[in-house]
C-alpha cells in the first residue's frame, strides 16, 4: 500500500509544476554537466533529481520558483554526489594501505614448515593421513580405499589427526597457532 505522505507529496506537484521542469530538461543537465566529470554522470544525477522531486513536490514554497527549488534539489543532489565519492576514495585510500595477502603459495609454504617439523611428532597413521589429505591433496575417499578403511573412518581419524596436530602447533607456537599468525618465528 502506498505511504499516504508519498501520496501527498505527489498530488501537491502540480502538472505546471511538472512541466516546468520537464522544459527546463536542458538547463538543468548544463548546469550538472559543468560540474560532474562526465554527462552520464550528470545524466544520472538530473534522473535522480527528477525522481526525488517528484516524490518531494510538496517541498515548494509558496510563491516560490519550481525552478528555483529545482536547482536546490540538484545542488544537494551535486553535494551527495561528493560526499559519496569523497568516502568511495577513502576506503579505496584505506585498502590501498592494507598490508597485502599472502598469495596461496606462499600461505602453503608457511603453513608446510610448520606442519612439516611437527607432523613427525604425531603418530605415523596421524602424520600419513595429514600429509596425503591436507598437503597432498588427495581425496579423503582414494586415501580411504588405499588404507582399507570406509571415508568415514578415514574422515574420523582425519579429525583426530588435525586435532592433534592443533595442539602441537598451539604448544610449539603459542600464540602464533590461536591467533592465526602467519609469520612463524617461534622456530618450532
Amino acid at each position: 500500500m502506498a505511504d499516504p505522505q508519498d501520496t501527498d507529496a505527489l498530488a501537491a506537484t502540480s502538472p505546471d509544476v511538472v512541466a516546468q521542469l520537464v522544459s527546463n530538461h536542458r538547463q538543468f543537465l548544463a548546469f550538472l554537466e559543468k560540474r560532474v566529470a562526465s554527462r552520464a554522470v550528470a545524466e544520472e544525477l538530473l534522473q535522480a533529481a527528477f525522481v526525488r522531486g517528484l516524490e518531494k513536490g510538496g517541498g515548494l514554497r509558496d510563491g516560490e520558483s519550481a525552478v528555483a527549488w529545482f536547482f536546490r534539489l540538484l545542488r544537494n543532489a551535486l553535494t551527495d554526489h561528493y560526499r559519496r565519492r569523497a568516502a568511495e576514495q577513502r576506503a579505496l585510500e584505506r585498502h590501498a594501505l592494507e598490508p597485502e595477502a599472502p598469495s596461496d603459495d606462499e600461505l602453503h609454504t608457511v603453513v608446510c614448515q610448520c606442519m612439516g617439523t611437527l607432523l613427525p611428532t604425531l603418530k605415523p597413521e596421524y602424520a600419513s593421513l595429514i600429509e596425503r589429505v591436507d598437503l597432498q591433496q588427495q581425496p579423503i575417499a582414494d586415501v580411504a580405499r588405499e588404507l582399507a578403511i570406509t571415508p568415514n573412518n578415514a574422515a574420523v581419524r582425519l579429525h583426530r589427526a588435525r586435532r592433534a596436530l592443533k595442539e602441537r602447533l598451539e604448544r610449539s607456537c603459542g600464540s602464533c597457532a590461536t591467533h592465526g599468525c602467519l609469520d612463524c618465528t617461534c622456530g618450532s
